[in-house]
């Protein structure tokens, strides 16, 4: 068997060596790993920021989205030197014992941090809710909403609205993103000290449920499919510490590869007023586009900062 065949390339001086580059990874739309990895670079300068510090998981498509895939939540051990992690502890049932483990989560820095990672054909990155300057503080609620067919992207909106409507009822301000896969999420950022993950989780479900009542052919906060039909799931369980959520700017493993992609609320609110659920939905080359004419959407997501209501 022939060894891969392998091109060296600089990335924020970093070396790194990359390999089968010519490997297709989208097969509907022949998209090869050269593709994926050059997203990647072209968008670190907007997504970095939004993953840094952050405990990362890998979801990895060797042979592309319609092959195997795994979630990896170890970093790597042949990461580059220059490649940090986090550690974290992890309590887990294995042959009928409670065992707990060490994982050492990988921490996202730079453009080169990106490209190697997507050179392991890592194409979906799930950030955890937190950073390690404070494992148990999340740093913002996520309302992940998940349509139930037929519902689709359409119904999401009109809950986000919903859910944007209440928030703004309590002064929260919030800003949503597709998830680049079928539903839509909802980041209300914090970004201050004392907030923990019961607090976050707390809040989500009771809006959700507040919700629920008020829209009951509409939301459900159930986790069970039976459920789901024609109505949108509103994932109050992301809210935990052991949970993450696809980043921001993350490429997806569809039939076309499509990101979780930032939106304008006069975006969503057009979506629902045309019944027009693809205009809702955008790939790699979309997205890079975007930020070119847009910046990063996303952005205030870092740096407000909010404070949940009491009790």
């Amino acid at each position: 068997m022939s060894a891969a065949r392998r091109t060296l390339v600089e990335v924020d001086g970093r070396e790194l060596s990359l390999s089968n580059l010519d490997k297709v990874m989208y097969p509907e739309v022949g998209f090869t790993k050269a593709e994926v990895i050059d997203y990647y670079r072209r968008i670190a300068p907007v997504m970095v920021p939004h993953l840094e510090g952050r405990p990362i998981t890998l979801v990895r498509f060797p042979d592309g989205v319609e092959g195997q895939h795994f979630f990896e939540k170890n970093c790597p051990s042949h990461r580059p030197p220059w490649f940090r992690t986090v550690d974290i502890e992890s309590t887990g049932r294995r042959s009928g014992r409670n065992r707990t483990e060490l994982i050492h989560y990988c921490l996202i820095e730079s453009g080169a941090h990106l490209v190697w990672t997507a050179n392991m054909a890592a194409l979906e990155l799930h950030p955890g809710l937190q950073t390690e300057e404070d494992l148990g503080r999340p740093t913002y609620v996520v309302f992940d909403l998940d349509p139930g067919a037929p519902a689709d992207e359409v119904t999401c909106a009109e809950v986000a609205v919903m859910i944007r409507s209440t928030l703004e009822d309590l002064d929260l301000q919030s800003w949503v993103k597709t998830s680049g896969s079928k539903g839509l999420q909802l980041y209300v950022p914090l970004n201050r000290d004392g907030v923990t993950f019961d607090d976050t989780r707390d809040f989500a479900l009771a809006l959700g449920q507040l919700l629920e009542r008020t829209h009951p052919d509409l939301v459900t906060t159930n986790m069970a499919k039976e459920h789901r039909p024609g109505k949108v799931f509103v994932d109050w369980s992301q809210n935990t510490f052991s949970k993450t959520t696809v980043a921001v700017y993350s490429m997806r493993a569809r039939a076309r590869p499509t990101v979780s992609t930032p939106l304008e609320w006069g975006e969503v609110e057009a979506a629902i007023e045309a019944g027009d659920a693809s205009s809702l939905r955008f790939d790699a080359h979309q997205v890079l586009e975007r930020v070119e004419q847009r910046g990063d959407l996303f952005e205030p997501v870092r740096t407000v900062s909010q404070r949940l209501p009491a009790g």
